[in-house]
């Protein structure tokens, strides 16, 4: 009987556990969760393409990513193809891009505006919440522009980032310093988040023709196992950004 309550009180704890992020993909319960609220998803439309062109903003950030011909690009949350498209031209035929993102209406619409284009060096994939579908060791940059913020599993998406840069590849991060549910991120939480997943901040500039600020990010030491992973607070990010 001892035995028996024992088993059942076990298997009461795992169903607990398994509650407790009924919510998030199975695949991402071995991390910890996030400890901010997370912005709905942005509209993918490409109307501004234009207005952010007369600032100069996709040749700010590649300029600052030091994109050139023959570079490596995975462009994350591409909705329609602002930066996959001008990437396309600057890293040219010896150079790829893989444009991705986690909403299939864009995906289909960035495909047909590739194609349109005849993009021989962009193709497309789709990701999930927690994990980007990154092929190993392929990228020297891999782009965050204006995205982050809605990613819901920060902790499995960067870890499962990670292995698809090459030896030196950087993980270029453009956002805007704002609550997570506003569409942006205070710096202090995202160094926070990266550095718990393994990587270093190797440059931060703000910068007006972003509307916001760019951050650079290598890969650091070993990466950490899922369990070891100590979630990042808002509150102690806030209060360090206003130190």
């Amino acid at each position: 009987m001892r035995a028996g309550g024992l088993l059942l009180l076990a298997a009461l704890g795992g169903c607990h556990q398994a509650g407790t992020d009924a919510d998030r993909p199975v695949t991402a319960r071995a991390f910890p969760r996030a400890d901010r609220p997370v912005s709905a998803l942005a509209g993918n439309g490409f109307s501004t393409e234009d207005q952010r062109d007369s600032v100069g903003e996709a040749k700010s950030v590649m300029d600052l990513a030091n994109i050139r011909a023959g570079t490596t690009v995975a462009d994350i949350g591409a909705g329609e193809g602002y930066y996959t498209i001008r990437l396309a031209e600057r890293v040219g035929p010896r150079g790829r891009v893989l444009a991705q993102d986690i909403d299939p209406a864009a995906v289909r619409k960035l495909g047909a505006r590739v194609e349109r284009e005849r993009l021989d060096n962009v193709s497309i994939k789709t990701g999930a919440a927690d994990d980007p579908r990154l092929p190993a060791n392929s990228f020297d940059r891999i782009f965050l522009v204006h995205m982050y913020h809605e990613v819901t599993e920060p902790y499995p998406f960067l870890w499962r980032l990670r292995p698809a840069l090459r030896p030196g590849g950087q993980v270029i991060v453009v956002e805007v310093d704002r609550p997570t549910d506003q569409h942006g991120i205070a710096p202090a939480q995202l160094f926070c988040e990266m550095a718990a997943t393994g990587f270093r901040l190797s440059e931060f500039a703000r910068k007006p023709e972003l509307n916001g600020y760019f951050a650079r990010f290598e890969a650091a030491g070993p990466r950490p196992a899922p369990a070891a992973i100590r979630p990042c607070s808002v509150a102690t990010t806030t209060s360090k950004d206003k130190a």
